[in-house]
């Protein structure tokens, strides 16, 4: 919102994704010329817990959003944001040529969500995979220094996208930072109290272990460690794996 401050923000209870009423509703009064969809169920305990959930928001919301704008606004430029966790993760640094291999069910909703633009009739459609954090204080008491990602804060992956629809790129992208980090190196660039933990002391579902992406396509972006003045957002953005 503070890069595009003059788009349409609709929140969830004037547009719910899931229901494909109000979805062709919206589009069919609108008509937008460029959606960016950022809208999904990203917390992997709760995509566990409530699948039912976790598929109708990333999966068939996402149907919803495409079927919508094929009918409505076939022109639209559709921009999906999706995860690097639609990898395995045993040994990162993925391009956007390698596979997908999900190791949960928040990630395989969000491959399914990137297989609904991939096999629409929209012919201007960008997927972006990437992962990022709010520029904000820690929300759990420890990091895993064992699970890494080339993270980017929210406020640097608002500016990297708009670079990227600017130049009107399509298909399949990795917008990540230039930086291998671990949760911890990363965590304590905003909360150096965080406590350090390993993926043995974690109990739940599975998880995408090497996040880290790499592009065949652009340059990668730099996670900015301070503020800056121009683009001090605060987010309330939560992790988004």
């Amino acid at each position: 919102m503070k890069v595009y401050p003059k788009c349409l923000n609709p929140k969830h209870s004037e547009f719910d994704i899931t229901c494909e009423t109000k979805v062709s509703k919206f589009i069919e009064e609108r008509k937008p010329s460029l959606i960016i969809h950022t809208a999904a169920l990203t917390g992997i305990n709760q995509c566990e817990t409530n699948r039912e959930l976790a598929w109708k928001t990333n999966y068939l919301g996402t149907m919803n959003l495409v079927k919508a704008c094929e009918k409505f606004s076939e022109d639209c430029y559709f921009v999906y944001i999706s995860t690097a966790c639609v990898f395995y993760g045993d040994r990162g640094n993925y391009s956007e040529s390698d596979l997908p291999y999900p190791k949960n069910y928040y990630s395989l909703t969000k491959l399914l969500g990137e297989s609904a633009v991939k096999s629409s009739s929209l012919e201007d459609w960008l997927i972006i995979r990437t992962n990022f954090v709010s520029r904000e204080k820690w929300p759990y008491p420890s990091a895993f220094v064992d699970r890494f990602g080339t993270y980017l804060f929210a406020d640097d992956l608002a500016e990297a996208i708009r670079e990227v629809l600017e130049k009107r790129m399509k298909g399949t992208l990795h917008v990540c930072g230039e930086e291998k980090l671990s949760m911890f190196e990363l965590a304590k660039i905003t909360t150096p109290e965080v406590r350090p933990m390993t993926l043995k002391e974690y109990n739940g579902p599975p998880l995408t272990v090497d996040m880290s992406l790499v592009s065949e396509r652009i340059k990668h972006f730099k996670l900015k460690r301070s503020h800056n003045t121009d683009s001090n957002f605060r987010s309330g953005f939560r992790i988004f794996h």
